[in-house]
């Protein structure tokens, strides 16, 4: 802990809150995001991290320093963390839930259960994209919430973070022999329910060039309702979600029936943006008045140079943080 840290730790323990907020705020955005991970969810990490900084105000008195106060935080933020998960029901994702859909049948309304919701990075800086998009990717987090509340801390704290297994025991109040089994545990299901390339590789290999060329090709053929086009792209396995809509569409012929029969009754237009490390855009639907607001955002997971899955969030609850404008001029 540098001297600065440490005074500003000395003040806040004699009720300075201006100095505890000081303290603690260069650590929101990544506590933020290890509380997504660890609920999948934007809104159950903000409720997370605002329990961690209670935690952590009244917690000052028995912060010693032995450790950094980063470690003291995701300490508490780990357990607050676990504590939601015990209260709530996970967040999957309706492939989790549901078998897939026949295009043709009246499509069922919302229904209660919670998804997996995306992360934004509209404000991210440079360093931020650079560390946190391979761990907030869409596939990773879901499958994350499969596991059970410790495993999945464990695997965070040990794979994403970079904790030694002896900080992570004593963060969980466990002990290193438990940690290392429930990693071990932890990987092997994660091995099995993640992709063997991550979007930030694919992207990579893909290359700059070819994935400004994707994303123009999606937005003219989407805008053109171009089925045929947007079919081009997607592989041949493909699916398309739409949290909170309980149906999906398993394989390119039934999402292009759907695409073709239910999306495009009504003209859209486009609007790149990035969430959870992948290609997206906000989805602009033109109402009877002409104008176009906001429907959708819809995120892209790719398998080489072809589309294997869109995720269509329609929930205005989960695209709230993207700051995007509820119309288009």
């Amino acid at each position: 802990m540098d001297t600065a840290e440490l005074d500003l730790l000395e003040a806040a323990r004699r009720d300075d809150r201006g100095a505890f907020d000081r303290l603690v705020s260069p650590y929101h955005r990544e506590l933020h995001a290890h509380c997504y991970r660890m609920l999948g969810a934007v809104h159950d990490a903000e409720d997370a991290l605002q329990e961690t900084l209670l935690g952590a105000w009244r917690g000052l008195g028995g912060f010693e320093g032995r450790s950094s106060v980063r470690s003291w935080l995701y300490r508490i933020a780990t357990n607050a963390c676990l504590k939601l998960v015990k209260q709530r029901p996970p967040r999957l994702m309706p492939k989790d839930r549901h078998p897939a859909a026949d295009p043709a049948a009246e499509l069922a309304g919302p229904d209660d259960e919670r998804y997996v919701e995306p992360y934004p990075e509209s404000d991210w800086d440079p360093q931020a994209r650079y560390e946190l998009r391979e761990s907030v990717e869409l596939a990773f987090v879901a499958a994350l919430q499969h596991l059970p509340g410790t495993q999945r801390a464990v695997l965070i704290l040990r794979d994403v973070l970079a904790l030694s297994a002896l900080e992570v025991a004593e963060a969980l109040d466990t002990t290193v022999a438990s940690v290392n089994s429930a990693l071990q545990r932890a990987r092997k299901t994660m091995g099995d329910a993640t992709p063997s390339m991550s979007q930030q590789a694919t992207l990579r290999e893909l290359g700059e060039e070819a994935e400004r060329a994707m994303v123009a090709e999606f937005v003219a053929a989407w805008e053109r309702a171009d089925v045929d086009a947007l079919l081009g792209m997607l592989a041949e396995d493909a699916r398309f979600t739409m949290p909170p809509l309980p149906a999906w569409f398993d394989g390119r012929d039934d999402v292009g029936r759907f695409l073709a029969g239910s999306v495009f009754a009504t003209p859209w237009r486009l609007v790149p943006v990035r969430a959870s490390g992948q290609l997206a855009f906000a989805c602009y639907q033109q109402h009877p008045d002409g104008v176009f607001r906001i429907g959708c955002v819809n995120v892209l997971t790719l398998r080489g140079d072809r589309i294997a899955e869109i995720i269509g969030f329609l929930d205005p609850a989960t695209y709230t943080g993207f700051g995007l404008a509820a119309e288009l001029a």
